[in-house]
């Protein structure tokens, strides 16, 4: 901390990390394109309405007008790609597919629907002879459970479409060979998610339709969980088809070989896939006879190499975070980040590192930035969990003599997820404030194998909840925090983590809670197509365990509410509908617990504006501040915390 840091009371600190950094000229680069020697990328924009622009050399190639979004599945992902100096992309406003060229003006491609967004697009990718493109297709328009189809979308502007795969209730992933002659894809059925039990088909493609399909991987399941999750086919310069799988227990690279059969690429204790809740994901390329590759080890991405006899090694670059994994050249280009840095696309290569976009200059020195400890500890079912610890952080203030830092837990979202592992300002603009901030890999959390993120299956509520509580007392056991100012924060299903923490156990005295799940029947008959049957595998099969649903979910327990909650939500969220967090706020209200609602009108699942996030952010401090009896140096808006 220096000599010249001054003690002062935690939470008080100043700080210049404010929740309107997190969101003043932010522009979070993700999904990569290499088309020849020009690298497209899209960017997130909170102060444009979280607008999604994409951007090739460092100018926006698409209208300002337009959003480039897609909603299947809810999540989108995979909105756009380019070839060949072409852009195609979804606009998020009408939902179809555009084609634009260089210094032109966007030309339809997709039929407008009969009714608004009814027909969806994402992950395409086109054939080489420019005539078509492969893509996932979300049909609304039939009534009932949306359609899943693979489709090729003619590119000539005549809105010719053609159905090449149905029947699946989801597909992902259409890949072309390079001549063009065989399509791979992804496909599942319910109950499963892409993370569970997955199938690989390969077909031969023709103009428009494709024959003799084939199931190359997966399949003939006997029992849950006993398959395989495939994640990324790509087919090589060469026309081999290589795929993640997890067969083996881990996310490992596999080569199919001539004779059908799979030949494993990598193996030990990491992963290389991410759970795909969005299209687009890329975590290989192949850069002339090898593959480079990210992968995840003890909770941390590493860029590796895989060489063409077979020995792999790590390439020397800074990063904790890496993602959309593209060739360029003798190398690759990504977006990555590390503890002290920000995302921002990369190409990395022999000659070294060279960043393509510019990250925002916060005007900070690295001192403001926590570096966590990765902690393993025992879970009240003696098993293990993980967590990174963030240490108060502050080159102007450290902790007075006697007194112990609050704690605020973070339960990820998912729950098939995991912690992030870069610079997140929204953590320390916690640290710098004078708190320890955990954020927690509960078991069922990716990384760390396929067993651990199924020991999560028939135990949401349960074993999720159960490491937070006990990460927050290995923590309080070390003497590293106050066991009177512990919170606990999360979002979506780490929302639910939360109310479920403070209903069930009374280890936590704040909890805040971003549009999350306080009613699992709710949730099981009123959300989206994709996770329609996600609780069958982490609950149990719906209506049949009523009771289980029942006995987790915390709004039929608020005789056991005391501790103060804050709830923010959206009113426009398809995903966890505000519904739920009314009924808790009317619960929290009833039994006189102190409590603060913010509902913010413009928001879905997940907050987007640069207002909204400002004010959230800002709530919780506020509401934090009047549990655990700190003055907070920042100029707060008012929070009304009702029951206080």
């Amino acid at each position: 901390m220096g000599g010249l840091a001054a003690a002062a009371p935690c939470g008080s600190w100043g700080s210049p990390i404010t929740a309107a950094l997190l969101v003043a000229g932010a522009a979070s680069p993700s999904e990569v394109v290499v088309d020849g020697d020009r690298v497209w990328w899209s960017e997130s924009r909170p102060d444009e309405g979280g607008r999604s622009v994409v951007v090739c050399g460092g100018v926006d190639a698409v209208p300002p007008e337009v959003n480039v979004r897609t909603l299947v599945h809810e999540y989108g992902g995979g909105a756009w790609w380019a070839f060949g100096g072409t852009l195609v992309y979804s606009d998020h406003t009408d939902q179809r597919l555009y084609r634009m060229g260089d210094g032109g003006q966007p030309t339809v491609l997709t039929p407008e629907p009969d009714s608004a967004r009814a027909l969806r697009y994402a992950d395409g990718r086109p054939t080489p002879d420019g005539r078509w493109y492969v893509c996932v297709r979300e049909n609304h328009g039939q009534g009932g459970e949306p359609a899943n189809d693979l489709v090729a979308v003619a590119l000539d502007g005549s809105l010719r479409v053609e159905v090449l795969v149905s029947g699946p209730d989801f597909v992902s992933s259409p890949r072309v060979s390079p001549d063009g002659d065989r399509l791979a894809w992804v496909q599942w059925d319910h109950p499963n998610l892409p993370w569970d039990d997955t199938q690989l088909w390969v077909a031969d493609l023709g103009d428009g339709v494709v024959s003799g399909a084939v199931c190359v991987g997966g399949g003939g399941v006997a029992e849950a969980g006993s398959g395989e999750s495939f994640f990324q086919p790509e087919w090589n310069a060469d026309g081999t088809l290589h795929v993640v799988t997890d067969r083996d227990a881990w996310w490992h690279l596999y080569r199919l070989a001539v004779d059908g059969s799979w030949e494993q690429l990598t193996s030990g204790g990491f992963e290389i896939a991410t759970p795909q809740w969005v299209f687009g994901l890329s975590r290989y390329a192949f850069v002339g006879d090898e593959v480079w590759f990210a992968r995840r080890v003890d909770g941390v991405d590493r860029l590796s190499v895989l060489a063409a006899d077979g020995v792999v090694r790590d390439v020397d670059v800074d990063v904790t975070s890496i993602g959309s994994v593209s060739a360029l050249g003798e190398g690759v280009v990504a977006v990555v980040a590390s503890w002290v840095s920000e995302p921002a696309v990369v190409a990395i290569g022999p000659g070294g590192v060279d960043e393509l976009n510019s990250r925002r200059d916060l005007n900070l020195g690295p001192d403001w930035f926590p570096v966590p400890e990765s902690v393993c500890f025992s879970t009240a079912s003696g098993e293990e969990a993980y967590a990174l610890v963030y240490p108060p952080t502050n080159p102007d203030h450290r902790v007075p003599d006697g007194e112990r830092p609050p704690l605020l837990v973070l339960a990820h979202g998912g729950p098939t997820g995991s912690a992030r592992t870069q610079l997140q300002l929204s953590i320390a603009y916690w640290t710098s404030r004078g708190f320890v901030v955990a954020d927690v890999d509960y078991r069922g959390s990716t990384g760390y194998g396929r067993p651990y993120r199924h020991r999560l299956w028939g135990e949401w509520g349960l074993a999720d909840v159960e490491d937070c509580v006990a990460v927050a007392g290995f923590l309080a056991d070390r003497g590293d925090v106050d066991v009177e100012r512990m919170a606990i924060r999360g979002g979506s299903a780490g929302g639910f983590t939360v109310l479920a923490a403070v209903t069930f156990h009374d280890v936590f005295t704040a909890g805040a809670s971003r549009y999350g799940v306080a009613d699992l029947a709710a949730l099981a008959a009123d959300t989206h197509k994709f996770e329609a049957r996600y609780l069958d595998r982490l609950v149990g099969a719906w209506p049949g365990d009523e009771a289980v649903y029942r006995a987790r979910s915390p709004i039929h327990h608020t005789d056991l509410l005391a501790t103060p909650m804050l709830l923010l939500q959206g009113a426009e969220d398809p995903i966890v509908p505000p519904n739920q967090a009314r009924a808790m706020a009317d619960a929290l209200r009833d039994k006189g617990v102190p409590f603060a609602y913010l509902e913010f009108p413009d928001e879905g699942h997940g907050f987007r504006r640069a207002p909204n996030i400002v004010r959230a952010l800002e709530a919780e401090l506020s509401f934090f501040a009047q549990r655990f009896g700190f003055e907070p140096a920042d100029d707060l808006p008012p929070l009304d915390v009702d029951g206080a």
